[in-house]
């Protein structure tokens, strides 16, 4: 599956599936849209590769209401560092451009979704 870029989303749209974020437009993509999950990933990382078919399809099923974007924190590292990342995958949950939860490990499907659905209200 290849992932949009968030700069490839236009303004006031959201995106089909999980877009690829980096430090450079982070914040940008945190304060563009009401709810964002970004998956903290490496190349390498094993559970990484095991959550990301959770990830797209949460993606799917949630677009309209959540956005969800992946970050290498092999290329961007700022941004695992300003949230105190110390493992991954992590999920990182924004609310209005806020820090609301934080997932840490490959959780299952049904944990992720009803970790979200708390903060969907």
């Amino acid at each position: 599956m290849k992932l949009q870029g968030f700069s490839e989303v236009p303004e006031g749209t959201y995106p089909d599936g999980p877009v690829v974020v980096t430090d450079g437009d982070f914040d940008q993509l945190i304060s563009r849209y009401p709810f964002v999950v970004v998956d903290l990933w490496a190349e390498w990382c094993m559970p990484c590769r095991m959550i990301a078919p959770i990830v797209a399809e949460l993606a799917e099923k949630y677009k309209g209401r959540i956005v969800f974007a992946k970050l290498d924190v092999e290329e961007n590292p700022s941004t695992a560092s300003r949230y105190n990342v110390r493992a991954i995958p992590t999920l990182l949950v924004f609310k209005d451009g806020k820090l609301v939860d934080q997932m840490v490990g490959a959780l299952p499907r049904s944990k992720l979704e009803s970790r979200l659905s708390e903060h969907l209200g």
